[in-house]
Order: structure tokens, then C-alpha cells, then sequence
């Protein structure tokens, strides 16, 4: 019986990481076929049939992973042969393409495997590139993140150059997945949708106060929701009773800020046809400039709100809990990036269930809806 090869990575793993970090880029990255050069079986099966199959399968990876080989005809480990990787399946990603590399093994000779971040003929121990734009990142060592630094808490850029954070944090975990460094790139709302689809490409993401639309959603991808939210405002202490609802606001006499060329620009143009709407470039400095008393009311989100009644004493948050809209926030990439939109969400539903996500909710003073 040939002697097993064994089995290698290209990537390091970091320790503080949860086991399935590796399980996701087993599937997620790879699919790999791994099949016994000993036998030369012919499986035929219906598509309800491979589905099945494709769920024990993926049960499998979740108890194993370290990398596994599993024959798909007796749902056992083989105790022999060497291994090798088929390139026809090696860029199928998640459980949603499974049922690809099940079909393809079912064909052949019925064994699946995979394990983390590359595909190797291991009998000549020589590696198959693995396409997308994972690979691409991983390669180059650092994922590029394009951030508008105008967002507190969730982006901010401060003086010395350095970006702050709850959206900062999150990109900085996703760089930690992909075993790569987060490098945050200058964008900004009214850019915002160009700086993402542009050829070259600026950044891989954005993050920081990004919600997730249908609109986004029709020619960019957007990740799984991290973060609710929704339209609520800023105004002055003194003034908190005034603005009860979007008709007190919605008057000649109110003056509305807003940063130009994103949601709060389109919503208070949507909602507020009679107050007077100021449109000032810097969203940071919107907040100041109301308690300064050169704006009434700032068009805001509930994300960004609390940050500034707990900074400044002058400014109230009156609609905190009733907001106008109801959102989520998430990362915004260009299409064809599926790969990495699945890696992505794979880190969000880890923070989720580990408790990263909630502790980075209640360092930043976020409502944690998850």
C-alpha cells in the first residue's frame, strides 16, 4: 500500500482563532477532491440524493477541522492510497456549491476531502493555484479597506493618519481570518459607489457605516447585516421637545443638516420637504455645528447618535428609540467577488456565535440586536 502524503498548508494559522476557522476554508476556499488512486468506482445519483449526501459530508468537515477524507459510497475514512486533488472542484465555495464536488467524486471515485487554503497533487507534492479574489488577497498579504474615517464610532480618521473604530475593528478581524493585514484607504460618501466599482480597483471593501440596500444590492455585493440600524436625529439639549416626530422637524423655520452623497442626504430629501436642508461636506463636524447653533436638527443614524450625546452635553438624541427606518449595516464589495463575500459573512456569523461581535457592540456603546 503506497505510503499516505501528507497533508499541507500555505497559510499560517493564527492561535487565538476558533477551530473552524480552518472548516470554513476547507469548504469555502477549497472543495478539494481527494481521491484514492487504488479504486475506479462509477456512482451515479439523483440530485436529492447528492444534496444528501453533501449535508453528511459537510457534518463531517464541522468533527474534522484539521482536513479530512471521507468515501462518500460507505461514509468512512480510508485507511490507504495517495491522495490527490481534482482542479475541476477546487474553486467551489461554501455548502451551496457541495453538492458540485459530491457530484463530480460520485463520478470517479467517491472520496471528497479539503483542508485549509491550497489544493496539492500530493504524490508529487506540486501546488494548483487557487483562483478569486481570497487567493489574490492572501497572496499580496493585506486587504485593501476602503473607510470615508467621517463615521464615529464606527469610522474615524484621526490626525495622525490612524483610523478608529467599531467598523475599523470589524475590518481588522476580517484581515485576521484571511491571515492578512487590514489597510484602510480614504473614500467618501458622495464617491462612495464609484471608489467600489472602479477598474482598477481601489480597496477590496468598504466598511463604516455602509447600510444595506437593494439599491447596493443591484450592482455591488453586500455582506450579511452586523451592525442594526436606522434614521434618527441630533439636536440640542434645550431643544429635545420640540422634535417629536418628522412633522415638528419638517418645517420652514428648522434647518436640517446633512453630509452630501449618502442615505441621510436622500432621506432628508425624501422626508423633509419644507424644512430648510443644509447640505455641510464633513460629517464630522456636523454634530458641533449644531450644538453651535448653526443647524437646528442633523440627519443621522442610531449607530452614530449615542456617541455624541454621551461626548457632548449639548446635543440630545430625542427619536433614539423610534427611529424612522429600520437597517442594517454591512460590508460593501464589488461583484464577482463571491468568494470573498462568503468568507466575509463566515467571519460575521463566527463573531456572532463566539461573542466578538456583541463585546465590540458594548465597547462602542451599539444597540447588540443579534
Amino acid at each position: 500500500m503506497p505510503r499516505r502524503a501528507k497533508k499541507q498548508t500555505t497559510t499560517p494559522m493564527n492561535k487565538e482563532t476558533p477551530k473552524y476557522w480552518r472548516l470554513s476554508l476547507i469548504l469555502t476556499l477549497c472543495s478539494a477532491m481527494v481521491i484514492s488512486a487504488c479504486s475506479n468506482r462509477y456512482i451515479s445519483a439523483e440530485k436529492d440524493s447528492v444534496s444528501i449526501i453533501a449535508d453528511t459530508v459537510w457534518a463531517f468537515a464541522q468533527s474534522h477541522p484539521d482536513g479530512f477524507t471521507l468515501d462518500i459510497c460507505t461514509m468512512t475514512k480510508p485507511t490507504g492510497g495517495i491522495a490527490v486533488s481534482y482542479a475541476e472542484t477546487k474553486n467551489s465555495h461554501s455548502r451551496n456549491q457541495l453538492d458540485k464536488v459530491v457530484s463530480h467524486a460520485l463520478k470517479h471515485d467517491g472520496f471528497v476531502g479539503g483542508w485549509l487554503n491550497s489544493v496539492f497533487i500530493l504524490s508529487t507534492n506540486s501546488g494548483i493555484p487557487i483562483d478569486g479574489k481570497v487567493a489574490e488577497i492572501v497572496e499580496r498579504g493585506t486587504i485593501l479597506v476602503g473607510t470615508t474615517g467621517d463615521y464615529r464610532p464606527l469610522s474615524f480618521r484621526k490626525s495622525d493618519g490612524e483610523y478608529w473604530g467599531f467598523g475599523i475593528e470589524i475590518a481588522k478581524e476580517i484581515a485576521i481570518y484571511l491571515g492578512v493585514e487590514a489597510v484602510f484607504v480614504q473614500t467618501s460618501w458622495p464617491t462612495l459607489t464609484d471608489d467600489v466599482l472602479a477598474e482598477p480597483q481601489i480597496f477590496d471593501i468598504a466598511i463604516g457605516g455602509i447600510t444595506i440596500t437593494d439599491t447596493r444590492r443591484e450592482t455591488m455585493l453586500m455582506s450579511e447585516g452586523y451592525l442594526a440600524n436606522g434614521k434618527t436625529i441630533l439636536c440640542r439639549s434645550s431643544e429635545a421637545g420640540h422634535f417629536r416626530s418628522l412633522t415638528d422637524i419638517d418645517k420652514p423655520e428648522v434647518r436640517v443638516m446633512v453630509n452630501p452623497g449618502g442615505l441621510n442626504e436622500q432621506f432628508a430629501n425624501d422626508n423633509l420637504t419644507h424644512a430648510t436642508i443644509i447640505v455641510h461636506p464633513k460629517n464630522e463636524e456636523i454634530p458641533s455645528l449644531v450644538a453651535e447653533g448653526e443647524a437646528d436638527v442633523m440627519i443621522t443614524e442610531i449607530a452614530e447618535a449615542p456617541y455624541y450625546v454621551q461626548t457632548d452635553a449639548r446635543l440630545a438624541a430625542p427619536l433614539l428609540n423610534q427611529p424612522f427606518t429600520h437597517g442594517e449595516i454591512g460590508v460593501l464589495m464589488q461583484k464577482g467577488q463571491e468568494d470573498l463575500l462568503q468568507m466575509v459573512n463566515n467571519k460575521i456569523q463566527i463573531m456572532k456565535a463566539n461573542g466578538t461581535l456583541r463585546r465590540l457592540h458594548e465597547k462602542y456603546g451599539l444597540v447588540y440586536a443579534y
